[in-house]
């Protein structure tokens, strides 16, 4: 597993090889996704903080594993799975999301 930083912060885990994950960072659709996701109001990416891979910490690894066990029947508002060219990845964010009902209000 391989965690992406945004501008040196922590911000998602994602289950893929190296090259997946790189191949994933890379897609033009899921920058557009970094950059429309908010988090306590504030865009997850604003285009220009550099985006990084690294290899992801237990505790990182840990809370992707748990977030695994929550009750399957409501879908975990912190998970995405995204294909690429190799396989289905699933993206968890180690940051919370903003709600996009709580945003239109």
């Amino acid at each position: 597993m391989f965690t992406i930083e945004i501008g040196g912060k922590p911000v998602a885990v994602v289950d893929a090889t190296e090259a997946g994950t790189r191949e994933l960072l890379e897609q033009e659709d899921f920058q557009e996704d970094l950059a429309s996701l908010t988090s306590s109001g504030q865009p997850l990416w604003d285009g220009n903080a550099a985006l990084t891979i690294r290899p992801s910490t237990e505790d990182e690894i840990a809370e992707f594993e748990d977030s695994a066990f929550d009750d399957e029947d409501d879908e975990d508002e912190d998970t995405e799975e995204v294909e690429g060219d190799e396989d289905v990845s699933t993206v968890y964010f180690l940051v919370p999301l903003d709600d996009d009902e709580d945003e239109e209000d």
